[in-house]
């Protein structure tokens, strides 16, 4: 395990229950865009990233637990980028950015045109607060308490991949045209 670089925690273990009320024949992880399953572009960007990563993917109660299990089967790692396996268009080079970011910052927080975006990183200085999260929250509590203390940077980024997560059979349908404008 590399402990210089943070590792990507891929987030697979939701439900996908707004996607299947749209009308979702398949969980949205495993739903077709552009011939390949939404995850995997996920993973083929992390995977070209270079960075260390790790595919959480067991069901969880909420995110989390998610977050809490991944950081316990990355014990070695110098901190975590927590990417939910639903942004298929987040790009290898943002997640480099955002490891580097990382460096000097305990919290890092990509921003597209101003909305907050994914993946959120966390120094090994957050890792107690990761490792106590539980429910539906997800690490909201941990960046608030790093807010407080101003150990936040906001990481502004020209990837609209940071903010498209695959929520609904619409939100695909976006993200279908996406990808081909690029």
């Amino acid at each position: 395990m590399n402990t210089t670089r943070p590792t990507v925690l891929v987030l697979a273990s939701g439900r996908g229950e707004r996607f299947a009320a749209s009308g979702g024949g398949v969980h949205k992880l495993q739903a077709l865009l552009a011939g390949k399953p939404v995850l995997q572009h996920t993973l083929d960007a992390v995977m070209a990233s270079g960075l260390p990563w790790h595919l959480e993917s067991v069901g969880h109660p909420g995110m989390g637990d998610s977050i809490a299990a991944a950081v316990r089967a990355t014990p070695e790692a110098a901190g975590w980028l927590v990417l939910p396996g639903d942004l298929p268009l987040v790009q290898a080079g943002t997640l480099r950015a955002v490891a580097e970011a990382l460096a000097q910052h305990a919290v890092v927080i990509p921003m597209y045109q101003g909305a907050r975006g994914h993946p959120v990183a966390f120094s090994a200085a957050c890792r107690d607060g990761l490792l106590n999260l539980e429910g539906n929250q997800g690490a909201a509590p941990v960046v608030r308490a790093q807010e407080a203390m101003n150990s936040v940077a906001f990481l502004a980024l020209d990837d609209v991949g940071t903010v498209t997560d695959i929520d609904t059979v619409d939100d695909l349908a976006r993200a279908e045209q996406w990808l081909a404008a690029r």
